[in-house]
This record gives structure tokens, C-alpha cells and sequence, in this order.
């Protein structure tokens, strides 16, 4: 029984290839249980035997919207493979050995998107992302899946700037993984009300709370409060307040007639000085400066 297969090879020009992300192909296929696996359809470049295995020099994100079946890397430093099902999505990263392949008594259909560019090696080169951890569940997010099957459309008309409409896609989706597995953390626990309070209290009260009143309005000792709210919006709680006023300084520069000095005092700052050296050292410029550049009285 032949594959239900959608494949599409693609072409970048150097335009393209300076865009930061060249999409080389997409392909949908859906694998019927107890069908051979993978097909002789794809390039040679792209055939492997799922018992040795492959290593490629592209990324690739690959979507299960149905079935089930096993991945495994050497990255990932596990004995056994990883169990995926519907909504699993796994990474593929250059020079990493991996095999993966869909479970004879369910089959699956999956949606893969391999591609390259300096803007996925800057992610991984900072940490973003690790071949050590290459499987996330998505299936609690719609939108994954809709990215996945649309790329298949614009891929299949290939109109003038597809390639940065794909690129644009896959940004999405690895937004969307990183956010993913940031959250997955905190999955269970009440961290995320309590942050969401921390951060209400701040915006009501910027002008005079403290990071040790506010671990104590929430009833947490300090340096667990400290610890979690770094780990989750990777701000230091004192420096998210600090971050909140400057935030509201910009505002009030941009859209008020108010003097420096009474900006200062608005936002709890009594030391006119040291907010006006607080606000260069974060923004880059003096508070008029960057009025006068919001306001459009200046040309930089």
C-alpha cells in the first residue's frame, strides 16, 4: 500500500537565503498500520533505515497529528526511546543521530518542516533550544497544527516570497515550543496565579512596593519568591519593578507635558539625580532626549 504522501522540495534564492531562515521542504504523509516505513519516494539524501538511524545537516520540526510511534537521539542521553502520539513534535538538529518511526498497529500521519539559517543556530547557540531535549507535547495547542498544515499550502502554491512567509512560520512555531516547555515547569502548581498576583500588585503599586514586601504580601519566603519569579519571567523581582517604572516614565515623557523632576516624584523616585542616571543607564538616553524623540522634536 502506497503512502498518502505531500512533498514539496524547495528552491531559495540568495534573497532568500539571507533572510535568516531557508526552508528546504515540507512534506505531510500519512502511514497506514503495518506499511513499510519510511517510503522510496523521498530523495536518497532523506531515505534511512529506522533500525541504523541517520544524522542529516539541516533542522527539522516534525508534527504527529495522529497515531503514535517511537523517536529516540543519542542527544537525549536515554536507554529507551520516547513514546509520541498525537500533538508529539520533535526536533531534528544537525549532526545529532536520531531514528524515528510510526507504530505498526496505529500508523500515523505526520507533517515535516526542514529547514536552516543563521537565525535557528543563534537559538541554539544561546540556549534556547538542546538536541538533549527534543520532544515536546503540543497537543494542547491548536494553533501548532494549524501552522504545520498550512505550510503544506504554501509550499504547494510556492508565490513570489513563500520562502519568508515559511520562515515567518517556523519562527512562530519555535516560539510557541519555547514557550511550551518553559511553562511545563510550573504545570501543577499554583506558581503561575501567584506570579500573575505578584505582577498585579506591581502594576498597582510600583511607585512604593518592595520585592521582600511583596514575597511577604504573597505569604512565600524571599528567596523562594526570588527564585521562582526569576524562573519565570526571567526578571529578578526588584528588577521587574525597576523595569515597570521606567516603563511608566516612558510614558509619561512621551505623553504628559510633566518636567523630569515631576516624573520622578510621580513614580516613587524622591532622588531626581538617580533617576535621570537609572533612566540613561537602561534606555540609552537622558530623559529629554528621549522625549524630545518620541515627540518627534528631534532627529537622531
Amino acid at each position: 500500500m502506497r503512502h498518502n504522501l505531500h512533498l514539496r522540495y524547495l528552491t531559495a534564492n540568495e534573497e532568500d537565503k539571507e533572510w535568516g531562515v531557508k526552508v528546504n521542504f515540507v512534506v505531510s504523509q500519512e502511514v497506514a498500520p503495518g506499511e513499510k516505513y519510511p517510503s522510496g519516494d523521498h530523495p536518497h539524501r532523506y531515505l534511512f533505515n529506522p533500525a541504523q538511524g541517520r544524522i542529516l545537516n539541516e533542522y527539522q520540526l516534525t508534527y504527529i497529528s495522529r497515531g503514535s510511534g517511537t523517536f529516540y537521539a543519542r542527544s537525549t542521553g536515554k536507554n529507551e526511546p520516547i513514546s509520541l502520539s498525537e500533538g508529539s513534535l520533535f526536533m531534528l538538529f544537525p549532526g545529532e543521530w536520531h531514528t524515528y518511526a510510526p507504530s505498526p498497529d496505529t500508523g500515523w500521519v505526520e507533517i515535516s518542516i526542514g529547514f536552516d539559517g543563521a537565525i535557528m543556530d543563534n537559538l541554539l547557540e544561546n540556549g534556547f533550544f538542546s538536541p538533549s531535549v527534543p520532544v515536546v507535547d503540543m497537543h494542547n495547542n491548536a494553533m501548532v497544527k494549524i501552522l504545520f498544515e498550512e505550510s503544506i499550502n504554501i509550499a504547494s502554491a510556492q508565490e513570489s516570497g513563500y520562502q519568508q512567509l515559511l520562515a515567518g512560520m517556523i519562527i512562530h512555531l519555535l516560539g510557541l515550543i519555547s514557550f511550551s516547555c518553559k511553562n511545563r515547569a510550573f504545570i501543577g502548581s499554583n506558581t503561575s496565579e501567584k506570579i500573575a498576583l505578584a505582577k498585579s500588585i506591581i502594576e498597582n503599586e510600583y511607585k512604593t512596593i518592595t520585592a521582600e514586601e511583596l514575597s511577604a504580601r504573597l505569604n512565600m519566603g524571599y528567596s523562594n519568591f526570588r527564585r521562582i519569579f526569576k524562573k519565570y519571567t526571567g526578571f529578578a523581582p526588584g528588577k521587574y519593578i525597576s523595569e515597570i517604572r521606567i516603563s511608566k516614565a516612558k510614558e509619561l515623557l512621551t505623553n504628559t507635558d510633566m518636567t523630569v523632576k515631576e516624573i520622578s516624584y510621580e513614580l516613587g523616585v524622591d532622588n531626581y539625580d538617580y533617576f535621570t542616571t537609572s533612566f540613561r543607564m537602561r534606555t540609552g538616553l537622558t530623559p529629554l532626549t528621549y522625549r524630545a524623540i518620541t515627540k518627534g522634536h528631534a532627529i537622531l
